[in-house]
């Protein structure tokens, strides 16, 4: 009783702990801005994007079977993507140096930006927190050239998501432009 006890208090504590701080994440309103570095120790800001789509997609942890399969099918597709007008940051918790060695094992033709204390990955409500083990959901977001969200994905096929994104983004600009 008490071990069922404890552990519904510790899994309110770890959802509490994912909301807390999170700006109210909704399409059609202003995608929260954010400084990170990338692999290669660029920063990127989410306001330098303004004038471009951008595909910001957050995955659990380098070279793991899901994230390695979403990654590449990004990497695969991402000359239709930039014909969108449209630029991939991928983020997750992982430092720089493992987001290079992922990078470079497999090609990865965008930044991966590290969020190491999983701030932002907290900012977007994609943060999953038990204790001090951090890892960003499978959630992506498509934030519109003013920097609005435009889509969100909260449950994510990575064998799909790549082209999912690129059907979206037809559908967003075609719907922008009047189309």
């Amino acid at each position: 009783m008490i071990n069922n006890i404890l552990k519904a208090t510790t899994l309110v504590s770890m959802m509490l702990f994912s909301l807390a701080g999170n700006a109210d994440i909704t399409r059609g309103k202003a995608a929260p801005d954010f400084q990170l570095v990338d692999q290669y120790n660029k920063i990127h800001k989410l306001s330098d994007y303004r004038g471009k789509w951008v595909v910001l997609y957050f995955y659990p942890k380098d070279d793991t079977p899901g994230c390695t399969k979403e990654a590449c099918h990004f990497r695969d597709d991402i000359f239709r993507i930039r014909k969108l007008n449209a630029q991939v940051l991928g983020v997750s918790v992982d430092n720089q140096e493992s987001h290079a060695k992922f990078s470079e094992k497999h090609g990865l033709p965008f930044p991966l930006l590290a969020d190491v204390g999983g701030r932002v990955a907290n900012q977007y409500q994609a943060l999953w927190a038990l204790g001090p083990v951090k890892v960003a959901r499978r959630h992506s977001f498509i934030i519109d050239p003013e920097g609005n969200i435009a889509k969100i994905y909260r449950d994510v096929d990575p064998d799909q998501h790549s082209n999912e994104i690129i059907q979206d983004l037809e559908k967003l600009q075609n719907g922008a432009s009047g189309k």
